[in-house]
């Protein structure tokens, strides 16, 4: 079977992985989000202790990461526990762009991520999907926004919460992290010569559905 593989990739908080989610839904796809893996590995190594490079590089073989596909819907395991609800907090993001960047930590991915690709029509979304993982992907979208416009996202997110963090801690961190993937050595963020750019900084949530979803039906047309 000739499956059908999307690439989105973008910064953090660009909303890859909700609105690939919905559009996935939509089609019929699985969505993949390659980020929630590193974020699984992240948890781990603050579970751990093993955040820097040589130590999480000497763990990796250790840490299973399996994707379940409910409905549609993905939800991670580490080490057979669901950790879905678990990864989400800006502690594990960061611990996510650290691990992101040793090699061992990629190559352990990889694999995983292709052999979904090539068995399902999927939705992957990431930061170098178009780039590295998915390099021939029928569609390439590099979805972004203003680093002030995804810290406000976030933080109209969490503000309901008791430990909110204020926005400014909130835009640093998002300007860090964005720092430090397109600098890191192996696989950096940047948008693939042959990916659409699809800035939502003026665009509401459905907005970008609606366009991301027609560009990708008038490419399969």
């Amino acid at each position: 079977m000739k499956t059908v593989n999307i690439a989105i990739d973008g910064p953090s908080g660009a909303g890859k992985s909700s609105i690939s989610k919905a559009i996935a839904k939509e089609l019929g796809f699985i969505h993949v989000d390659t980020g929630a893996m590193y974020r699984a590995i992240g948890l781990y190594a603050l579970r751990n202790h093993c955040a820097e490079p040589d130590l999480i590089a000497e763990q990796i073989e250790k840490i299973d990461i399996e994707l379940k596909f409910i409905g549609g819907v993905q939800r991670v395991l580490l080490c057979g526990e669901d950790v879905s609800d678990y990864i989400r907090s800006p502690e594990v993001s960061m611990a996510a762009s650290k691990v992101s960047a040793v090699p061992a930590v990629r190559k352990h991915l990889l694999d995983l991520q292709k052999k979904i690709a090539s068995e399902n029509h999927i939705i992957m979304d990431g930061r170098d999907i178009g780039t590295v993982v998915l390099p021939h992907a029928d569609l390439k979208i590099f979805l972004t926004a203003s680093a002030e416009e995804r810290a406000s996202r976030r933080y109209l997110e969490l503000r309901e919460k008791p430990d909110c963090p204020p926005y400014e801690e909130i835009l640093k961190d998002i300007q860090q992290r964005d720092y430090n993937d397109m600098h890191r050595a192996i696989a950096p963020l940047c948008q693939a010569d042959d990916a659409v750019l699809v800035d939502s900084s003026e665009m509401g949530f459905h907005e970008v559905v609606e366009h991301i979803t027609a560009l990708i039906k008038e490419k399969l047309d």
